[in-house]
């Protein structure tokens, strides 16, 4: 059973801007590109780095490593760029009554 949880209001966060938050046992990186949202699991998959702490590369929906380099799409969690190799996880993310929420799983 999934759970929905209010991370932060809508105007809390431009674009471009990401954003760590710890919740129920989830480490994310909450991400603003224009008016979408995404949320991936905010520790890089080649060394425990936090993407949040990244750059976000707005019109091609990725956010950058800041330690090694490495690129994943906030629309799957893939990576783009080596040294990573892995997926990191993505969430559903829900904008309601200007609240921006995840769902876990």
């Amino acid at each position: 059973m999934s759970e929905t949880i209010i991370l932060c209001r809508v105007d809390e966060l431009s674009s471009g801007e990401a954003r760590r938050f710890d919740v129920a046992g989830h480490r994310i990186a909450l991400v603003r590109t224009e008016d979408e949202f995404h949320a991936v699991g905010d520790r890089c998959s080649h060394e425990n780095y936090s993407l949040a702490e990244g750059e976000v590369w707005v019109e091609e929906r990725e956010i950058e490593c800041p330690r090694h380099g490495s690129t994943f799409s906030l629309l799957t969690g893939s990576p783009c760029s080596l040294p990573a190799t892995h997926a990191v996880p993505t969430y559903e993310v829900e904008i309601a009554n200007g609240n921006v929420s995840v769902v876990l799983p």
